[in-house]
């Protein structure tokens, strides 16, 4: 019974220790260390050694969460310098769009077709209006996403230039924006299915809407206070202190008033890098001083968050998640380079580096639970379901990716 009563900062320093050695065993195996912090924590996660309690893992953590994200998608929009977007050109653009829609078409179509069939057993009176089509959509939207990180680690460890990698570059920049706008959309809708179990007009199309907007009015409004602020602020560790106070508070009520939290935040970067003057001092503070903290703790917290019971079944849609969002991704950006005149080698590779999902993805799914919260064991499997899929994928990318790099030849073999 001890274990039930862990101290809170113990929890978080075994999360700690255990994430960093997970870390470290990935990158000896050449996989990335985000793979290593999931491994690390679903072996403390309360259904298999059980050395991390059920109550602070899905309780007293959850605001770790939370503040991940917000840090995250206020990065993500950083990334989106507009200087840099019009130099990418048109088939970047085409290509970011057609992969990211194919990926969410593909994957809720599958899930909502087949998962009446993995879940009916398990939940004999599920509503499709209040269980099956939220859980496509979130896993839908939640499947666009891509991981930046493992990419841009293999391009840097290869030497990767040319057409292909230029392309990959802006595609995975644009992506994980992408990916927050159609989660905001699915996940508005998701919530007003839960409200009133019908679709009407006005929450197909008024509600999300309103939140998109207000989402990024909002986003613009710190963004401008932040630009204000930041040249007063000499003492580096200072302006530390107020971007994250920014962000925070964007977070806070956003999430007050029923907004996005991941939209506005990822505007308030997207403002600053675009009109501050010095903006990039505004993301080195983030990047140097916390980023590589909150990514050990919210992997690995991620990682606890697997739950044995119910793996059987988020197995097999782990499976059906990665097969739809690969089929997905490869045919949506063969057809954007298609459409878009890419070079050749564009077509016929770029799909294949498309793989790799972690951060947003995670995290995206982890807010889903909160819209499934009517129903315990859906909201279970669908986050299990998304974790194997990003076991799957991380295993499965990078040696992909470097195959990939290699037999395009933009890559030099070590």
């Amino acid at each position: 019974m001890k274990i039930l009563e862990m101290h809170t900062l113990i929890a978080l320093g075994i999360l700690f220790i255990a994430g960093y050695l997970g870390g470290r065993c990935a990158n000896y195996l050449k996989f990335p260390r985000v793979t290593g912090y999931i491994i690390a924590g679903i072996l403390l996660s309360p259904s298999l050694f059980g050395l991390l309690p059920q109550r602070v893992v899905e309780e007293e953590f959850s605001i770790v969460t939370d503040i991940a994200l917000a840090i995250i998608a206020y990065s993500i929009g950083g990334s989106l310098k507009l200087s840099s977007l019009k130099l990418l050109g048109k088939s970047i653009s085409w290509i970011t769009v057609s992969q990211a829609l194919f990926a969410f078409i593909f994957t809720f179509i599958l899930i909502l077709a087949l998962s009446p069939y993995f879940l009916g057993t398990k939940i004999p009176h599920a509503s499709f209006l209040e269980i099956y089509l939220p859980l496509a959509l979130i896993i839908g939207a939640v499947s666009t996403a891509t991981d930046p990180a493992t990419i841009l680690a293999i391009i840097h460890e290869y030497k990767a230039k040319g057409p292909l990698t230029t392309t990959l570059l802006g595609v995975v920049a644009l992506d994980d924006g992408v990916a927050i706008i159609l989660y905001a959309f699915a996940g508005t809708v998701v919530g007003a299915l839960r409200k009133v179990g019908s679709i009407s007009l006005y929450n197909m199309s008024v509600e999300p809407l309103i939140v998109i907007m207000g989402s990024l009015f909002l986003g613009t409004i710190f963004g401008f206070l932040l630009t204000k602020i930041a040249p007063w602020i000499k003492r580096r560790e200072s302006l530390l202190v107020v971007i994250l106070g920014n962000i925070f508070l964007c977070t806070g009520i956003s999430t007050q008033l029923n907004f996005s939290p991941l939209l506005a935040n990822m505007m308030l970067g997207f403002f600053v890098v675009n009109r501050a003057k010095h903006s990039h001092d505004l993301f080195r503070a983030i990047e140097e001083n916390v980023e590589e903290l909150l990514f050990v703790l919210f992997f690995t917290l991620a990682g606890a968050y697997i739950n044995l019971a119910v793996m059987k079944i988020a197995g097999v849609l782990a499976l059906i998640i990665t097969m739809a969002r690969f089929i997905g991704k490869f045919l949506g950006a063969r057809l954007g380079a298609d459409l878009s005149h890419a070079p050749e080698v564009v077509k016929k590779y770029l799909g294949y580096n498309l793989l790799p999902i972690a951060g947003v993805a995670m995290g995206l799914v982890l807010m889903g639970k909160t819209l499934m919260a009517s129903s315990p064991l859906v909201a279970e499997i669908m986050v299990n379901a998304v974790l194997g899929s990003i076991i799957i994928n991380e295993l499965i990318a990078p040696p992909l990716l470097k195959f990939i790099i290699i037999r395009s030849g933009e890559g030099t073999k070590e």
